[in-house]
């Protein structure tokens, strides 16, 4: 059924300054992937829309063959720095690099006493 297809397999793993996230996407091209920022939501897309198939001299198809799907999900970023994620897809693997945002510490410093 279609109904498990909206849902894909995804690990996240802790790689301590940020989170490796691997999303199992066989079958799709680079160009049938996106990925979308809102705010503290990040959603992952990948679309399957091809079709192909053997016509015959009248231009009908004889065979058609269509391939029809479309895999969403969407994470919560809120702790993570938007700005520096970086993503690469090979071989099935999605990977996306989700580095933390720093924790918000003041330098040190002394302070001068003038007079």
């Amino acid at each position: 059924g279609f109904g498990d297809m909206s849902q894909f397999r995804c690990d996240i793993q802790d790689k301590g300054d940020s989170y490796l996230m691997e999303a199992e996407l066989p079958g799709f091209n680079k160009e049938d992937i996106s990925i979308d920022l809102n705010g503290d939501s990040l959603m992952i897309t990948a679309r399957h829309n091809s079709e192909s198939g053997e016509k015959d001299d009248k231009g009908n198809y004889v065979r058609r063959e269509r391939k029809f799907g479309s895999f969403s999900r969407s994470f919560d970023v809120s702790g993570i720095d938007t700005t520096a994620i970086k993503a690469a897809y090979n071989n099935g693997i999605l990977e996306l690099t989700l580095p933390k945002k720093g924790e918000v510490t003041p330098a040190s410093r002394s302070i001068q006493i003038e007079g």
